[in-house]
């Protein structure tokens, strides 16, 4: 499958296409899942945008029996325009055990280069089935904290924001553990005021015009209510595992090996 909106450079995705190409046969791998990620996956992206190209690989049976197994990161030379990198299947697979949302963000882009959607679906099959909602409430409000650590600016705040809507997403859907990767989305599902999706809206319509965001403060709505989810959600730093960490690493065991095969 694949699914490139036409608003992207043609020549960048070209290009794109050509490193996935080489990724695989120098390494000797097949790339299932290769996709956007950062901001333009995200629904915010700036005219100056870089592309965030991730994908997943897998190697024959025989790259994984050995007793100095290769890394599981494969990177390709990063410029102002490219970052292109992925990850092995098993780093995945146990990242997603132990609640990254990361990997999960990746098989729910919305922009695909190139992929194989029943690879998709059986990995997101396996994430419903084994991740905590805690440990991605967990994930969300570490990424968020994170950003706040650094210097503030309007375009390091929609990092903030992103992760602050995940986590009103999985309040308003408690029987859910996997929330949408788009901030448009997290806040169209969620139960926010027209006053934040404007709010929000309009910020991402300044983002898309301006190169340089500038260092001004987000709008004071905004604010609070990252602020607002930030603070609720420290509960997930308290909660406990509910899922049986054995039956976890088997079911891991049993898509790794399939996935292989």
């Amino acid at each position: 499958m694949r699914a490139v909106p036409d608003g992207l450079d043609a020549t960048v995705v070209a290009e794109i296409d050509r490193r996935l190409e080489v990724v695989a046969a120098e390494h000797g791998v097949r790339i299932p899942w290769a996709i956007e990620s950062g901001s333009r996956a995200w629904g915010f992206p700036s005219p100056d945008s870089d592309y965030d190209c991730r994908f997943l690989f897998v190697g024959l049976r025989e790259r994984y029996l050995t007793l100095w197994p290769a890394r599981d990161v494969i990177e390709t030379p990063l410029d102002k325009t490219f970052d292109v990198n992925g990850w092995d299947l098993p780093k995945a697979l146990t990242l997603i055990a132990r609640g990254n949302a990361t990997p999960i963000e990746w098989l729910r882009s919305p922009i695909v280069y190139d992929g194989d959607a029943a690879f998709r679906d059986e990995l997101l099959a396996y994430a419903a089935a084994v991740v905590e909602r805690s440990a991605i409430g967990r994930h969300y409000l570490h990424v968020a904290r994170r950003q706040q650590a650094g210097p503030q600016s309007l375009k390091r705040f929609f990092y903030v924001l992103r992760p602050a809507a995940a986590l009103r997403w999985l309040a308003d859907h408690p029987a859910d553990a996997l929330p949408p990767m788009d901030l448009p989305t997290l806040l169209a599902q969620s139960s926010v005021t027209d006053e934040i999706r404007d709010a929000a809206a309009d910020l991402i319509a300044l983002k898309s015009v301006t190169r340089e965001l500038g260092e001004g403060e987000a709008p004071a709505v905004l604010q609070r209510f990252a602020a607002h989810e930030l603070e609720r959600a420290e509960q997930f730093e308290s909660a406990a595992p509910a899922k049986d960490q054995r039956e976890v690493r088997e079911r891991a065991d049993d898509v790794f090996r399939r996935l292989v095969d």
